[in-house]
């Protein structure tokens, strides 16, 4: 655990300005690029590289990163966080010979990123983590001791050097082909989960939940399709016996939170068993950068 930005300075060389797009370099005032538009390190460690002109919007408040973080690390997901941490490749046969990051863009709290950073082939990787909510990076800052956490907007140019992520991480959160495309290694991957169609399964009609959409696996290759090419895909479905409180929170990590009042779901739910028997069910996508 760290709380005073020193992992940044991991990261950093791989970093650039979100003004300019000139290098990053670290100082004892933040970040700074060479033309001498700043940036600071928060005492919790990470750093906001969100434009002047930009707007949070719908970024994860802290109570909703504190959910996520207790529903997590609860382990509800953790087969899923496993089956991607063996998926995602390293890009060379000699991966200490390239010197890289390994990119989660849109990584919340870190959990992901933390799971894929213990596999043996990441051992001597840093991780750059990146989210538009600070306070979901305040806590990917803290959540394993190679990750460097950057406030920034998925939409925007990335904050990012190109070619420096050995592989790029993009589990439910919005995908920018072209900047995937930039920022990623000649010779590396992006791997992408989603919910299948089958996700959280009776409870979708039970809640009124958005339902995911059966060919939400076509379009997100459509997306994509000018910058990668697909290399292979796996589904993985297992159960979970949640409780209410926690299936509140797992409806709140997805679209329906938007959609449906608090009250009214809450009302829906009090009428199922509790704990809940709930079938989770994701889709996780191997890419290859085109040339």
């Amino acid at each position: 655990m760290h709380d005073d930005g020193r992992v940044l300075a991991d990261v950093v060389e791989y970093l650039t300005c979100p003004v300019c797009g000139q290098p990053l370099a670290q100082d004892d005032r933040g970040l700074r690029c060479p033309e001498r538009h700043s940036f600071d390190v928060a005492k919790q460690g990470y750093a906001n590289l969100l434009p002047g002109n930009a707007r949070p919007g719908t970024a994860d408040t802290p109570e909703m990163v504190r959910a996520r973080d207790a529903f997590l690390t609860a382990g509800h997901f953790a087969p899923m966080a496993k089956a991607l941490a063996h998926l995602v490749p390293t890009p060379l046969d000699e991966p200490d010979a390239h010197h890289g990051c390994l990119l989660d863009a849109g990584a919340g709290t870190g959990y992901y990123l933390s799971t894929v950073l213990d596999g043996p082939q990441w051992q001597k990787t840093p991780g750059l983590a990146l989210d538009i909510s600070k306070h979901a990076a305040r806590r990917a800052a803290r959540a394993h001791p190679r990750i460097g956490a950057i406030v920034a907007d998925l939409w925007r140019p990335l904050p990012v050097a190109d070619g420096s992520a050995l592989a790029i991480l993009n589990v439910f959160a919005p995908r920018n082909a072209g900047e995937f495309h930039r920022v990623l290694h000649p010779d590396g991957s992006l791997v992408v989960v989603t919910p299948s169609s089958r996700h959280m399964g009776p409870l979708v009609d039970a809640l009124g939940l958005l339902k995911v959409d059966e060919q939400k696996s076509e379009r997100t290759d459509a997306t994509l399709a000018d910058h990668f090419d697909l290399v292979s895909r796996d589904e993985l479905e297992f159960e979970a016996s949640l409780a209410h409180e926690e299936i509140l929170t797992l409806v709140g990590m997805g679209p329906s939170a938007h959609h449906i009042p608090a009250d009214v779901l809450a009302e829906r739910l009090s009428a199922l068993p509790d704990p809940h028997p709930v079938p989770l069910s994701f889709v996780l996508s191997h890419f290859r950068r085109k040339p």
